[in-house]
């Protein structure tokens, strides 16, 4: 099939477009509807009557933006009108909504008369908290830009502009850190000189590059003083003193390239022409004004971006456009200023050199992407970029004057951005900070895997844990040397070595003694099985946790924790936990990970110590003991065990809400419970998952994870007698600190008990 098949496909099949409206209320009964509508509607309006600030109290208007077009410059299409446009603007809708929940409507207007979209936008602004302008040709959208701005009391945001702006700039700083190059010193070039181009001189002006050496370039060349054929006041004020007169005689000796052009509109030759360590942001659209294996061809020293994602260093304005306004929405700002554009600058361009989660790495293809040449801009699938721009833009509008809502808490406030990319975000936050109150010591085995390294710096910079490593120094000083960490103060422990490798040498030996494992083997086992070096360090309170796995198989690591520090006192075993987190909801799934054929007893004790933990997870348990029968309706010793261990359950601890025998489907159906077993305490809908085998509860969370689109949080290992974790093989940084901050809790309470 054709991309353009795919590309009309996309947009016909099923419901038409790409965007629809849904409630956010419900409207399922009478009640409902005399609230939502008449004659309840009428209490928000009288207040919004009053004080009509109310309006970001009582409707959507604070989360609200107008993307607005007459379609006179969509994309690389040009002139097409409004009707056409509307694709590329229900588009942008989508992406404001993937990218920071804000919501919109798209509206193409049917006119090229400038003042006519003024007065029409201005009409509009009790409906929005914000207006993007989008793809309105220049110089006309200059004038709508600054008109809007002068009589709209709303953020008003040509993203054209400024969107490219920037993050061109942003590239622009961080490659001139790279070379040792001055803003203030560099000679820049501007081929373009619609909205984009000169956005991005303006926004490098700001910046601080000096307007004696910019060069503004249209269709007919340079823009210098005295021209008079194709000027008009925005080119005019970018004019320079100059006997240049084409591009090819500005780019000669030129540090700085901005192409928003046309496809080839930079020669070889040009570049060759070039400073030493060039920068080139190509960014014309669909094709750059040369691609960068073209001008890596002619020279090897070339920094280039284009704002194409299949090159590195990609311009796309969806890094800007959604975190702008979110901050600007979250503040209620009456604008979007110089100073929020110039917060987004920053934030993005400090960004791109933290290192980089995982997450973003597979997305990408599983490439090394690292802070360099080949990466100034954070990628535009990073989800940090929300967690950097946003609270950056929001407190610029409070310094600045143009918040009406100042934030109070931007800690808190970055939790709240943090919960709109889903239900794991918000409840691993929880966690974490809980971890924070408390840091404890974190003994990782893998001492020289890059993902526990990356792990480690994370737990540091944010106070989480205090990693402990295990392996050879030099080794992992290489390493963090090559991944460009600073664990200068962490711990590393040579096994083979270590003051205290004897003394558990002989710990392990009276333990293991009678159970098969002699003297030498005892030593072989501590000096060279970092699972059992670390298990001991646990054991004897030299570390207050262990988390392995990422490089071994899931029994590799419990059998040594079971040997050195063993079951609490009156288990029979210990257990497995997976956290599922759906996007409005978390439900516990256990036994999922150890005990493959349970007791009774054994799934009694899965069911406490899973209600236990959801509890820490800030979850009241409402606990399912799973079968394939309901209340009796099938007596089968499997169904049988299941009934007795729920009886167990409510024996050992009745202030629990529990129930089983019960059917998965049933479970989730609090009035299907309601209707066809009144008697049950299952009131709502079960969150705590019992499953009767390993088998089943090991299938089943899998499912959950594959086709029903939970995230899965663990394996969580529950009733050890100190606090091990076995991460997962091939598990990512962010699940490292995320099962990091889980042992941190567990030790927390530990220490307490």
């Amino acid at each position: 099939m054709s991309k353009r098949q795919d590309a009309l496909d996309y947009h016909s099949t099923g419901r038409k477009g790409k965007i629809e409206v849904i409630t956010t209320k419900p409207c399922a009964t009478s009640r409902d509807l005399s609230l939502a509508y008449s004659p309840g509607v009428a209490e928000p309006c009288l207040e919004i009557e009053k004080n009509p600030n109310d309006a970001y109290k009582y409707t959507a208007k604070g989360n609200l933006v107008a993307v607005v077009s007459n379609g006179t410059a969509v994309l690389g299409l040009g002139d097409i009108g409004a009707l056409a446009g509307k694709p590329v603007m229900e588009g942008k809708g989508v992406l404001f909504k993937r990218f920071a929940d804000v919501d919109v409507f798209d509206i193409e207007l049917d006119t090229k008369d400038p003042d006519e979209i003024i007065r029409t936008v201005k009409l509009l602004e009790p409906t929005f908290g914000g207006i993007n302008l989008e793809d309105i040709k220049g110089p006309e959208c200059f004038y709508i830009e600054e008109e809007l701005q002068k009589i709209m009391n709303i953020p008003v945001f040509h993203d054209d502009q400024h969107g490219t702006a920037i993050i061109a700039n942003a590239g622009l700083l961080n490659a001139l850190e790279l070379i040792g190059k001055k803003i203030e010193d560099v000679r820049i070039v501007v081929n373009g000189a619609g909205a984009a181009g000169i956005a991005c001189a303006n926004m490098a002006l700001t910046l601080g590059a000096r307007i004696e050496n910019m060069y503004l370039c249209d269709s007919k060349g340079v823009i210098y003083k005295g021209r008079t054929s194709g000027m008009n006041e925005y080119k005019e004020r970018l004019a320079n003193d100059t006997e240049m007169r084409t591009l090819e005689e500005a780019m000669t000796g030129a540090d700085v390239f901005f192409g928003v052009s046309v496809k080839g509109a930079v020669t070889r030759e040009m570049v060759a022409s070039m400073a030493k360590d060039p920068i080139i942001f190509a960014m014309a659209n669909p094709d750059p004004e040369i691609t960068p294996d073209e001008a890596k061809a002619v020279r090897d020293d070339v920094i280039i971006g284009t704002g194409r994602s299949d090159y590195n260093n990609q311009v796309n304005n969806v890094l800007c456009f959604p975190f702008l306004f979110r901050g600007a929405l979250d503040t209620h700002a009456s604008a979007i200023n110089a100073e929020m554009k110039m917060a987004a600058v920053k934030a993005l361009a400090g960004l791109a050199k933290q290192d980089v989660p995982d997450s973003v790495r597979k997305a990408y293809g599983n490439v090394e992407i690292k802070f360099g040449r080949e990466y100034l801009i954070p990628k535009p699938f990073d989800p940090r970029v929300l967690l950097h721009v946003a609270p950056a833009v929001a407190q610029a509008a409070m310094d600045s004057g143009v918040a009406r809502r100042p934030i109070e808490n931007m800690e808190r406030y970055r939790e709240s951005l943090e919960a709109l990319q889903g239900r794991s975000k918000e409840i691993m936050r929880a966690l974490i900070n809980k971890a924070k109150a408390n840091p404890k010591r974190i003994v990782f085995p893998e001492g020289e895997d890059e993902k526990v390294l990356r792990a480690a710096q994370i737990l540091i910079d944010e106070r989480i844990a205090i990693p402990i490593l295990l392996g050879f120094k030099d080794e992992i000083d290489a390493k963090v040397k090559e991944l460009g960490l600073d664990l200068g103060n962490v711990e590393i422990i040579n096994t083979m070595r270590a003051d205290k490798t004897d003394e558990y040498t002989d710990m392990l030996f009276q333990d293991r003694q009678r159970k098969g494992v002699t003297l030498a083997e005892a030593s072989r086992l501590i000096k060279k099985n970092r699972n059992y070096y670390g298990a001991m360090m646990v054991k004897n309170g030299d570390a207050d946790a262990l988390l392995s796995g990422v490089s071994h198989h899931y029994p590799d690591v419990i059998r040594p924790a079971l040997e050195v520090i063993g079951k609490q006192d009156g288990l029979s075993k210990v257990h497995g936990l997976y956290m599922m987190v759906f996007k409005k909801d978390v439900v516990f799934c256990a036994d999922t990970t150890v005990t493959i054929e349970p007791t009774a007893e054994e799934l009694a004790e899965t069911a406490i110590l899973t209600a236990h933990k959801a509890r820490y997870f800030e979850v009241e348990p409402r606990i399912a003991m799973l079968s394939f029968s309901n209340f009796g309706s099938t007596e089968h010793p499997l169904s049988l065990k299941v009934k007795r261990a729920t009886a167990l359950v409510q024996e050992w601890a009745p202030d629990l809400v529990i129930d089983g025998e019960i059917q998965a489907n049933v479970a989730l159906d609090p009035d299907l419970i309601a209707r066809q077993y009144p008697f049950s305490k299952l009131k709502g809908n079960a969150n705590v998952m019992i499953f009767p085998d390993l088998q089943s509860g090991n299938i089943a969370y899998k499912l959950l994870a594959k086709l029903g689109g939970a995230e899965a949080v663990g394996p969580i290992l529950m009733g050890m007698k100190k606090p091990v974790h076995v991460l997962q093989r091939g598990d990512d940084v962010a699940d490292i600190v995320n099962m990091a901050a889980v042992a941190v809790v567990d030790a927390q309470e530990a220490s307490v008990s």
